[in-house]
Order: C-alpha cells, then structure tokens, then sequence
C-alpha cells in the first residue's frame, strides 16, 4: 500500500511538473508572438513613414519642377536662340582680338614696302583653320584696316595713322537683356531714329519702350481712373502688342485678384475696338485654366476662374462659358474644385440669374446633391449652405453684382461676345510676346496712328473737348470706316449729320425685337424675370402690339394653358393702359379669325383671355365683339365662348360671375351674349349656357323669356278675338237689314250669334290647348288627362255644347 501511495504521489508530482513546463512554453510562445507582432508593426509603420516622406518629397519635386518650367518656359522655348546668341558673342570677340594682334604686324610689314600677303601652305594643318578665320575677320573688319596714303611724292608717311574702331549697336535679347535706364534708352533710340527709323535696332527699343509703357499703365488703373487710363492704352500700338498686354495684364491679376474687374472692364473697352485682344486674352485663361486645373495648382486656377467670370460679366465672354467652368469643377467634386465652384458662383451668378437662370439652377441642384452626399469635409459644407443662403437673399443685395456702375462702361448692343467653350482648340499664340523685326514697321506705325486719332477723337467728341471740331471733320470725311462699336452711346450722331437719314423698310428691326422677345420668354424662369428682362429690352411706343402679339402665340404654342402667360399679361395691362387697350384689340381680332386656330390653340387662348377677365387686366367691354346667335357664330367661336365662360366660372365662382353679368354698369357689354330682340335669339342663348353646364348665369334671361312669350301669346290672342268681334259686327248688321224676321227669329238670330261666338269661344281655346299640347308634348299622360280637364271645365263655362244649342233651335222652329 506503501509502495503504491509512494509511486501515485511521484506521478503526480511528475504530471504537475510537465503542466508547468507546458504552462512555461505557452506563455514564451505567446511573448515571443507578441515581440514579433510589435516588431512588425513598428516594421509597417516605418515603411508608412517612409513612404509618406517619399511621396511628400515627389510632391515637392513636383511642384518645384513645375514652377521652375512656368518660370523658365520662354527661356526653354528659345534656349537654342540664347545659345546661338552666346556663340555668336564668342566668335565676335575672337575675332576681334585676333585682328587686334595682326594689326600691328601687318602694318609694320606695309611699312617695310611689302604688301601683307597670306602664305596659306605655312603653318601646318592644325593652324590652317586659325588662319582661315583670320582672313575671316580682315574680310568683316576692313574699316579697321587703314591703308597706306601716299603723299604728293609717292612715299608713304613716316608715321601710321589708326582709326578708332566703332562701337557696335547694344544687342538685347528677348526679355531684354540687361536694364536700361529710361534716359539712356530715350537717347540710344534718339540715335537711332536720326539714323533709320526702320531699322531692326529702332524696333527694339520701340519694342522695350512699349512693353514698359503697358506694364506702367496697367499697375497703375484702378476703379477711379479706369476711364482717364483709356486715352493712353490707345495711344500705344496695341496691334503690335497685344501679346506683351494680355501677358502683363495676367500676371498683374494673378498677383492682385482684387483689381479682377477693373482689369475686366478695360478688356472690354478695349474689345469694341480690337476684338483680337479679347479673343487672344480669353484663349490664354482658358488654356491655363485648363492646366492648372490638370495639376492641381489652386492658386492659379482660382485666378484664372476668376478673371474668367469677370470677363462673362462683362459680355466679353459667352455664359455658356462658365457653366461649362462650372460642370467641370462639380464633375468629380473634391473639396478644392466645389470651394472654387462656389467662389466662381459668387463672382458670375448675378449675371446668369438674368441671361441663364435655367443652367443656374441645375448647377445648384448639383450643390445639393453634393451636400447629401455627405462625401467632402464640414468645411465645404457649411460653404454650400452659405451659397444657398446668398442665393435666397440675391447676389446683389449680398454685394456680389454682375456689374459695378462705375464699371459700366461698354453699352450690351456695342459688346463683341467670344464664344470660346472649354473643349475648342485654343492656341496661346506665344510668338506675339517676342521681337520680330517687321519689315513694314514705319507703314504699319503710321496706319495705327490713324487708327488711334480716328478712336481718340470719337472720344473727345463725346467727352466734348477742345478737339471736336476736327473729329466731326474726319468723320464726315471718313464717315465710312468708322468702326460699330463706341467706348459711349453717342458715337452715332456724326454719322448722320453727315447726309440724309436711311429708313429701313426691310423690317428688320421688328423681326429682331420678336427674337429677343421669345428668346426672353423661353429661358425665364417665371413670370416677374420675363417681365424685368421685357421692359429692359426697352420696347418703344407703338410696339406694344409685337409684344402683346408674341406673348398669344407663344401661349397658343403650349401643349396645355400655362399661368405664366396669364400672370405676366396681367403684369403689363397692370402696367401701363396702353398694353390692356392693345390686349383689347387683339380679344376683337382673335375672336374674328378664330375658325384659323386648332382647338388645342383655341383652348389656350380663351383661358389667356378668361384669366385676363377674371382678374379685371382686361375690360369686360372686349366681350361687345361676342354676338351669341346662330346666324353670328360658327362651331369655332361657340367653343372659344365655352372655353372663356368655363375658364371664368372656374376662376370666379358662378355666384360672383353671375353677379358681375348682371350688373347694371356692365350689362350694355354684354347684349351680344344675351340678345334680347327675338324670342328666338333668347332661346339659343339659353339653350347654349345650359348645354355647357352654366345654366345659372341665364335665370334673368329666362324670366324676360317668359315675360316676352306671355306678351306675345296674348297679343296674338287679342289679334284673334279682334277679328272675331269685326265677323260677329258684320253678321248683326244682316239680320237688321232683314225687315220680315219676326221678333221670335230675332231672338233666335241673337241666340244663333250668341251659339256662334260661343262656339269661335270654345274652338279658340282648343287652338289654345293643341299649341300647349305641341310645346308639351313630353308631358304624357297626366297632361292629357288635364287637358281634358280643362275642356270640361270651359264646356261647363260656355253651357251647352254646339251640338245642344242646334237642337234646341230646331225644336224652336218647329
């Protein structure tokens, strides 16, 4: 037992030996899993670390390179010009101090008595090509040579005479080399215009001299002086340099964004003029807007956008334009591109609310789509909902408008609008930025002279300066080459004082005007912006009826009425009483042709009509034109006068439209609609208003029916029993004349008449009773009965009957 209690004790001191053991490799196991766990996790941070350091310094590199090419990008294109500069530079200087080393060797030969003549074959073959440049260099620089001059005797002086060699002409390059002061330029281009004006030196430092000119003037605009600035930007040669402008006028924008419309308003003065310069400037912002769009560069793509907006403000630009900017910015929305989208927002959304209101506002649909999405930071958010809350309360009462008034400097009708888009081919067109010599250069300075004269004394015509007597000289002169657009809206009074005036009779201006009206009442977005943009067009006396004509067949067009065109006539014959007279004469001539008009037409017009009515635009005296009888109506003007009283019945109310048709002060109006000269007009009027379902509005016209039917059923009546009464006078004058007739045939002749009267009594009312029967034929069998009623009842009246009387005669005679 000992033994066996002894050995249980060993095992199992064995097997908790072995637990512990295993217990002890676990927890090593787990400890090194958790080293290496940490030590690869430190591994991948590291590597992330690393990674994060590379790609931020590739970002760098980037982005260095790529301000290092814009910065460099003129000097990469012309490199081989700057090298082939230096290497000519080079070999100048060569030459020239080789032929200052064989001068005096030459001349000490010439003194000698021997000419200085070239021994090609000394020298050996690695010196022959220092000796061909040599000849090279006496060849170019023979006035540096100076020959012996014999004297009267044929010896040559004792001493040799030198001439300074001559200074060589300032080469500059094209940035313009080293800087040169202003007086010094002033006076090496003093120098050269004495010597030639069209020479390639002169044009260079013309060339300087205008690139400093224009970079003077455009640092030195603002919003006062922008309109005393003009002057001195047309009196430079703009034609020449309209590369060196738009590069100048870029990269002060870029520098100061806040000049943005100012520098936008001097482009599009100076585009009525030079269109090219608008065109080429607009070219450039959209090629860098489109690559720094493509790298990612903020800066210079928010001024590029910026400059842009300004410019589609101003008409310079097309509005198709920017909501092309605007669709790109908000296709793959980020938080850079929709932050850019609403500042461009900002700064053109006054002027597309007027000319593009419908692309607005699916451009904010695509803002609160973005906003649902919930895909970019906070930030942006809270910019999306600041942009929805200056839309509601109006970019110009906000303090963003499309155009400041001292700003306004271009008329909309002298404008030249470029429409660029996104997708174009565009060419930058940098070769106008560099120095070319121009062969024509003092011909094509004197044409823009002229030009700039022609332009300045416009100006200074309508500014009324001392100068004006010549201008008006030149335009009569020149009347014909005077350019259409003007810096103001009086450039064409010379014109005309210079002959008769033209009439044009191809109505094209009224063609114009109807364009513009229905291209105004299709892209409005309702009725008040159709009516602020109309009377902005400026519709001039007399062509109220091309407006109120437009906006009828416009709404004849639609599928189904549309209140727009009902609220915005409203909104005219409001206005002024001429639009609700002219609307008034369009009712009487609409209604007279409308047998011309489809239903669907029809329809759309006498529900413009019944709104005009309802709401008292138009008078109630237009419905005198209606004559409601069957010879005046054809099927055509019945369903446009059910259309109309439906239109009204349903606007007004059938109490409050029954009331105002049987006003006493409108009832004269309305005769046509409710003749009353014949029995049967009133039934086809009445007939007519219960047919279409508005027989409430005819309870006063069946009453004066049945007034006038009672009136002429008794006149009719007494016509009949007049003519009886004349019978029964003729028949008692017979029986007087008859002397024979006793007393008892008298009585009898006076009961016969009497029978006889009694009898035209009763067949009279039997007529009576067969016309009631024909008018209420309808009325069945319980008419009937009372009809026979009613016979029982006259036969009680009138005694016995005819055939009672003749045989109570009979018996009397017998």
């Amino acid at each position: 037992m000992q033994g066996t209690r002894a050995s249980t004790a060993d095992r199992s001191r064995q097997g908790g030996r072995e637990h512990d053991r295993d217990r002890e490799h676990d927890r090593d196991r787990q400890h090194d899993r958790d080293r290496d766990r940490d030590r690869h996790r430190d591994r991948d941070r590291d590597r992330d670390h690393d990674r994060d350091r590379d790609r931020d310094r590739d970002r760098e590199r980037i982005r260095d390179r790529d301000r290092d090419r814009g910065r460099y990008r003129d000097r990469g294109l012309n490199s081989e010009r700057y090298h082939q500069v230096d290497r000519e530079r080079g070999r100048e200087r060569e030459l020239e101090r080789r032929d200052a080393d064989d001068s005096p060797r030459k001349r000490r030969r010439q003194d000698d008595g021997g000419p200085a003549q070239e021994r090609p074959e000394e020298g050996t073959a690695g010196n022959k090509g220092q000796q061909g440049r040599a000849g090279d260099a006496e060849t170019a620089n023979a006035d540096a040579k100076v020959p012996a001059v014999n004297g009267a005797d044929g010896v040559a002086p004792s001493g040799p005479t030198e001439e300074p060699v001559p200074r060589k002409a300032v080469t500059l390059g094209k940035t313009g080399g080293v800087y040169i002061p202003p007086f010094k330029l002033a006076r090496m281009m003093a120098d050269q215009g004495a010597q030639d004006k069209s020479s390639p030196e002169y044009q260079r430092l013309t060339w300087e001299a205008l690139k400093k000119s224009l970079n003077g003037i455009i640092n030195k605009v603002n919003v006062v002086n922008v309109k005393n600035i003009l002057p001195e930007v047309f009196r430079e040669n703009l034609i020449r340099g309209r590369g060196l402008f738009c590069r100048s006028l870029m990269k002060s924008q870029a520098a100061s964004p806040s000049f943005t419309p100012v520098y936008a308003a001097l482009v599009a003065v100076l585009n009525t003029k030079f269109p090219e310069i608008g065109e080429l400037l607009l070219s450039r912002l959209i090629l860098q807007f489109k690559r720094s769009f493509k790298r990612n560069d903020k800066p210079v793509c928010t001024a590029a956008s910026k400059f842009i907006a300004h410019l589609v403000n101003q008409g310079v630009a097309h509005e198709v334009l920017a909501l092309e900017v605007l669709i790109l910015l908000l296709e793959v929305p980020s938080e850079d591109s929709v932050e850019m989208a609403v500042d461009f927002v900002r700064e053109v959304g006054a002027h597309l609310q007027d000319v593009a209101p419908q692309g607005l506002h699916g451009v904010f649909e695509r803002f609160r789509a973005i906003l649902h999405e919930g895909a970019i930071s906070k930030r942006v958010q809270f910019i999306i909902e600041g942009m929805f809350a200056l839309r509601k309360a109006g970019f110009e009462a906000s303090g963003y408008p499309a155009l400041k008034p001292e700003l306004d400097l271009v008329e909309a009708e002298d404008q030249i609008t470029h429409e660029l888009g996104l997708d174009d081919q565009l060419q930058a067109q940098t070769n106008l930025d560099l120095f070319k010599v121009d062969p024509d250069y003092a011909e094509e300075e004197r044409k823009y002279a002229a030009i700039s004269r022609e332009i300045l004394g416009e100006e200074e015509e309508e500014g009324g300066a001392g100068g004006s007597e010549p201008a008006a000289d030149e335009e009569g002169t020149d009347g014909d080459d005077e350019d259409d657009g003007e810096l103001g809206s009086g450039g064409g009074d010379g014109g005309d004082g210079g002959g008769g005036g033209i009439h044009d009779e191809t109505a094209t201006n009224l063609v114009n005007l109807r364009r513009t009206i229905y291209l105004t009442l299709m892209s409005s977005f309702d009725f008040e912006e159709a009516g602020h943009k109309l009377l902005k067009i400026g519709i001039q006396p007399g062509q109220e009826i091309e407006l109120v004509t437009m906006i009828i067949e416009c709404c004849s067009q639609e599928r189904t009425f549309k209140r727009f065109y009902g609220l915005l006539a409203q909104r005219f014959c409001y206005l002024n009483r001429s639009y609700a007279e002219t609307f008034e004469d369009c009712f009487r001539k609409q209604y007279s042709v409308i047998h011309r008009l489809e239903t669907n037409k029809l329809r759309n017009v006498s529900c413009l009509f019944a709104h005009l009515l309802a709401t008292d635009a138009l008078p109630w005296s237009a419905l005198t034109a209606v004559h409601l009888t069957e010879e005046d109506t054809t099927s055509s003007s019945r369903i446009f006068i059910k259309y109309l009283f439906q239109e009204l019945s349903s606007t007004m109310g059938l109490v409050k439209l029954n009331q105002r048709l049987n006003d006493p002060a409108f009832s004269p109006w309305f005769e046509g609609l409710f003749p009353r000269d014949s029995l049967q007009h009133m039934r086809f009027s009445i007939n007519f208003f219960v047919q279409i379902g508005l027989g409430g509005v005819t309870d006063v016209m069946r009453e004066h029916y049945k007034a006038a039917f009672a009136a002429q059923t008794a006149a009719k009546q007494q016509e009949v029993t007049r003519r009886m009464l004349g019978n029964d006078d003729s028949d008692s004058g017979s029986s007087d004349s008859s002397s024979s007739e006793s007393s008892s045939d008298s009585s009898s002749s006076d009961s016969d008449s009497s029978s006889d009267s009694s009898s035209s009594e009763s067949d009279r009312d039997r007529d009576d009773s067969r016309g009631r029967r024909r008018r209420r034929g309808h009325s069945g069998r319980d008419g009937g009965k009372e009809q026979g009623a009613r016979k029982h009842r006259e036969r009680g009246k009138g005694g016995e009957s005819p055939r009672g009387r003749k045989s109570k005669d009979s018996r009397r005679r017998t």
